[in-house]
């Protein structure tokens, strides 16, 4: 699950926009064993924000297509795609330090290869670390949907973020939005059908079927039990 905070002002070369980041931090203790990982792993697992461009084949020694995932969690989903994707290298970013220690010490368990973890602000290291047509895709399932409409300005997904993800894909690179709020699907529903692009890779307007590389996360049991339902908004880079 993604938060993002008040924003704030940022110049950038199209002029001015409001400066979003992907989270608020609400950090809870981490256990001995989550620290355990920061210390005796990260220099495997993790991948230390540097503020200039990465080359990601060299992070994980080989070519192959790389997806990203924003706000992890607790890491099951990145985890159990890592897993059943070999073929695939993924990076996820998450601040909540439990989760990430949480998510490197299963990676350790069975000696995964191919995940990669920042610990930081997700559009800090796309702006930064991230090269121009690097990803194959990119996803941000249950993000924080800022209920109330004072705060909608808050949301992840927004006109610049939008153009941010395009200019980091590859020609036809997937980005998959998931949420349980349905006024915020709604939301992502205009953003993304407005954006420069990206096309609906089910038709205009359409949301998906949830697709089957997408377990059931904590958040969206979570939600269920609530009586929310899903939608999945699944868009290609053109």
């Amino acid at each position: 699950m993604t938060d993002i905070s008040d924003s704030e002002p940022h110049d950038t070369s199209t002029g001015y926009m409001r400066r979003i980041r992907s989270f608020v931090l609400r950090e809870g203790r981490m256990t001995p064993a989550q620290q355990r990982a920061f210390d005796t792993l990260w220099s495997r697992f993790g991948l230390d924000y540097r503020g200039k461009p990465r080359d990601l084949d060299a992070s994980f020694g080989r070519q192959a297509p790389h997806v990203l995932e924003i706000g992890f969690g607790n890491g099951e989903a990145l985890a159990w795609a890592s897993e059943h994707d070999l073929a695939r290298d993924f990076i996820g970013v998450e601040v909540h330090g439990p989760g990430v220690g949480r998510l490197v010490n299963a990676l350790a368990a069975r000696d995964a290869g191919n995940v990669r973890v920042y610990r930081h602000d997700a559009v800090e290291v796309l702006e930064h670390e991230i090269a121009p047509a690097s990803l194959a895709e990119v996803r941000i399932w249950f993000p924080d949907p800022w209920h109330k409409k004072r705060h909608n300005k808050r949301r992840l997904i927004q006109p610049d973020f939008a153009a941010l993800l395009a200019s980091r894909m590859v020609p036809n690179g997937l980005l998959h939005l998931a949420t349980d709020w349905q006024p915020y699907a709604e939301h992502m529903l205009d953003v993304m059908e407005a954006a420069p692009g990206w096309r609906n890779d089910l038709g205009p307007g359409q949301y998906a079927e949830k697709p089957a590389w997408r377990i059931e996360t904590h958040f969206e049991r979570r939600g269920l039990k609530l009586g929310h339902g899903v939608r999945d908004l699944l868009y290609r880079r053109v």
